[in-house]
């Protein structure tokens, strides 16, 4: 089964101490966000996604202590996709039919569950990829003046066209090029290190 790529084994084994703060806080950072989203594309509204991560999380944190990394074994991704998809599915049948978003009904939530393990896990892998994006770009958005990251932005994430954004920020459209090819040149690099740098 496909699951979270490249979960750093270091990370899973510092927030097994109790002490290490930062290894947690960095967990949480990056998978409070990706539970919520996944609760929130379910119909959740946002206390219930909110309730729902902290539950999944605070599963994590009960029960990481006895978990061994072992390649022969299911994978910490393969497990908390398990535990995010049975507490989405457990929240949704608590929820009272006409308090889920929209009106719309118990039975409809249920329905845009994936229907396999495989699909949460692909989509719990998508989820974290996005979310690694967003984590790197915050740890390296200062690196780059202003219109450098805003010419990146534009072109990249808002799929502006370079000469509108060439207008917008009032850089030469080759200066658009380049400022792209900067930013995402050091993006790839700060995305590698959070996937492996831990893991040597």
């Amino acid at each position: 089964m496909s699951g979270i790529p490249n979960t750093r084994a270091s990370l899973l084994l510092r927030i097994k101490d109790p002490a290490d703060r930062d290894a947690w806080e960095e967990f949480v950072e990056l998978y409070r966000p990706i539970i919520y989203r996944m609760a929130r594309k379910r119909g959740l509204q946002d206390a219930d996604a909110q309730d729902l991560a902290q539950k999944v999380l605070g599963s994590v944190a009960s029960s990481i202590e006895g978990w061994e990394h072992d390649p022969q074994r299911a994978r910490f991704s393969t497990w908390l996709t398990t535990v995010t998809r049975n507490a989405i599915i457990d929240t949704v049948r608590r929820i009272k039919p006409d308090s889920s978003s929209g009106g719309t009904s118990m039975l409809q939530q249920l329905k845009r569950l994936p229907q396999s393990e495989e699909g949460a896990a692909a989509e719990l892998n998508r989820e974290y990829r996005r979310q690694l994006f967003r984590h790197a770009a915050a740890e390296i958005q200062h690196e780059f003046e202003p219109e450098t990251w805003t010419a990146f932005w534009l072109t990249t994430v808002e799929n502006v066209g370079v000469t509108e954004a060439a207008e917008r920020t009032g850089k030469a459209i080759g200066s658009i090029y380049a400022a792209r090819s900067r930013v995402m040149r050091r993006l790839k690099e700060k995305v590698s290190q959070l996937e492996v740098s831990d893991d040597s």
